[in-house]
């Protein structure tokens, strides 16, 4: 009995959508290595930039356990960047947010991060840009990503 050859990895989407992924991210981290920052602490970083959060909230957020945010959340402590304090609804609850150092490091991060997709994506016009976005957008609300805000 003869067997159909499978289909070359080329041939698939999400090859093509892992491989950009990859490199994107790639670079992004070697930028912010630079600053001495790891991608999920500048998630971590921009996410509180918005305002303070529980890190439970941030959690649900970054599709992350507690215990890798209270993780990330101790290393931006000690380099001062973030504060733990009580919430003030629950005192048992801790709530998260930005020193004045880590209000001023976010909008340097991301400047790179602007920089990282400008150099990505400049072979693409601002309307490919705004198309993959929306179609990336799509995937996620079809299949119900959750994570980050879609906007």
């Amino acid at each position: 009995m003869e067997t159909k050859r499978p289909a070359g990895l080329e041939s698939h989407l999400g090859y093509w959508l892992r491989l950009v992924s990859n490199h994107v991210s790639g670079a992004f981290a070697q930028k912010l290595s630079a600053k001495d920052v790891t991608v999920a602490e500048w998630v971590v970083l921009r996410e509180l930039y918005d305002g303070a959060q529980s890190p439970s909230l941030l959690s649900q957020k970054m599709e992350m356990t507690r215990g890798a945010i209270t993780k990330l959340a101790d290393r931006l402590i000690a380099r001062k960047l973030v504060a733990r304090m009580a919430s003030p609804s629950d005192g048992r609850a801790q709530i998260l947010s930005l020193t004045g150092q880590g209000k001023i490091v976010v909008p340097q991060l991301a400047t790179l991060a602007d920089r990282n997709d400008a150099e990505f994506f400049a072979g693409l016009t601002a309307s490919d840009r705004a198309a993959l976005k929306a179609l990336l957008l799509k995937i996620v609300k079809a299949r119900d990503l959750r994570g980050m805000p879609t906007e």
